[in-house]
């Protein structure tokens, strides 16, 4: 997780560059603040992917127990 936090500091300062240079209405501002949204919503992803439980993992490596069986109606 600290990696994805480390990659949003590095985009947030290249977008404050960028639209120091470019201006604050440039395209080029624009994208690079896209870009920090981009990396914010995935880091917000992985905080609510939910682990998976010691019977989850019991079932995806024993497909074929009975008690991971699933019956359709």
């Amino acid at each position: 997780m600290s990696d994805i936090q480390q990659q949003i500091e590095q985009e947030r300062d290249n977008a404050r560059t960028v639209c120091d240079v470019s201006g604050a209405n440039s395209k080029e501002c624009a994208a690079a603040w896209d870009a920090v949204e981009e990396l914010q919503a995935e880091a917000s992803h992985q905080r609510q992917v939910k682990p998976q439980t010691t019977f989850e993992k019991y079932c995806d490596e024993n497909p074929e127990a009975a008690e991971c069986r699933i019956y359709e109606d």
